[in-house]
């Protein structure tokens, strides 16, 4: 790598700017807490899952070059690094959640707890203490191997380790985002369980950090030529990932709701019927269409994959929709079956997103870019 730098200019505006919003439309749901402030804590909730899961895919995906390499990640390498930069400030951002468990988690009000037995059943997992004992380790173990492994790949002769721990890493990655999807998100309905549930938050994170890192190489690619990593045969490797984890999720996806349908067990079925009736049945037609097919339908095409404006596109609906799954699978835990939204639904993610852009951006302005070998997209 040479010492070239992104337009610090772009980037110091751009910062500026996503904080400026970000911290302003928090303040705006701050402000909406003191009348609501179960919504508040639910609304962030939500935001606070898609904006984590972007910066635990940059994660796992530079695990992953580090394992097999690729073309693919030449172009994304200094994004994905900088998104696992973000890591500690991702910690920070869920102390409010961490503060408002009671709001969130029939299991953290111990007059629930005394009347449902199976709560009581669960506690000695399903308690406050542990819960934040384990959601400290899962930071831990995350910032720990991605400080390990930016510091060994911006050092040339210490690469080989950073590939050594990769292995073990993406093992210990699998396993704490399996138990924090089952902390922060299951555990919302303690009666209710699935046994791929991780999996299918850790590919559906993966999808979106891809959708995220081409829509970030199309502006990038707007304010300054990056050269070498924007050949059209390295968004093609790109566009060929992003069409392998939208099958890969509708997969995972569909297999959950084939188990669990064809298992026809009480204890089960009431988390899909309350996703499919009272209007929220429109947000999972929306997801087969717009989340798989359309998405899939649309990488087939060699030529969408090969142009920029075009990959952009397919990954601005893929982030969108990741939204919507989030929405859909967060919110009816709350609301039942009765489709709901709230003006919160729509600052949290901006307050938290402008937080977290605002961090990516300063951490990408000290990243060095690959020298450019020509090559036009």
């Amino acid at each position: 790598m040479n010492g070239t730098q992104y337009a610090s200019v772009d980037l110091t505006r751009f910062q500026r700017m996503a904080l400026l919003v970000g911290a302003a439309a928090l303040v705006v749901c701050a402000l909406g807490a003191a009348s609501s402030p179960a919504q508040f804590f639910q609304s962030y909730l939500f935001a606070f899952l898609f904006w984590a899961g972007i910066a635990l895919g940059c994660f796992a995906l530079v695990m992953l070059h580090n394992l097999v390499g690729g073309g693919w990640g030449v172009a994304v390498r200094r994004l994905i690094e900088s998104g696992t930069k973000t890591l500690p400030l991702v910690a920070l951002l869920i102390l409010p959640l961490l503060a408002g468990m009671r709001h969130l988690y029939i299991w953290a009000r111990p007059e629930a707890v005394a009347a449902d037995e199976l709560l009581q059943h669960k506690s000695p997992y399903l308690n406050v203490p542990f819960f934040v004992g384990r959601t400290v380790f899962y930071f831990a173990v995350w910032i720990v191997i991605a400080w390990l492994l930016n510091k060994w790949t911006s050092n040339g002769v210490a690469e080989g380790r950073a590939r050594a721990l990769s292995g073990p890493g993406i093992l210990l990655f699998g396993l704490t985002v399996t138990f924090a999807s089952i902390d922060w998100v299951m555990s919302l309905e303690p009666h209710w369980f699935s046994t791929i549930y991780g999996i299918v938050f850790m590919v559906g994170q993966v999808l979106a950090t891809l959708a995220f890192l081409i829509a970030a190489l199309m502006l990038l690619a707007r304010s300054r030529p990056v050269g070498d990593p924007l050949r059209p045969q390295s968004l093609h490797d790109l566009g060929n990932l992003m069409l392998a984890f939208v099958m890969l999720w509708a997969y995972v996806a569909f297999s959950q709701y084939l188990i669990i349908w064809s298992g026809n067990l009480p204890e089960e079925l009431p988390w899909y019927v309350k996703r499919l009736r009272g209007g929220w049945g429109w947000f999972a037609g929306a997801l087969i269409g717009f989340h798989f097919i359309l998405p899939f339908l649309l990488l087939l095409s060699r030529q969408n994959k090969r142009r920029l404006g075009a990959l952009a596109a397919i990954a601005g609906g893929m982030i969108v929709m990741r939204l919507v799954d989030l929405y859909w699978i967060v919110t009816p835990a709350f609301h039942g079956r009765q489709l709901h939204f709230h003006w919160m639904d729509l600052a949290a993610p901006i307050g938290v997103g402008g937080i977290w852009l605002a961090g990516f951006a300063w951490n990408l302005k000290k990243q060095p870019v690959p020298a450019a070998a020509g090559g036009a997209h």
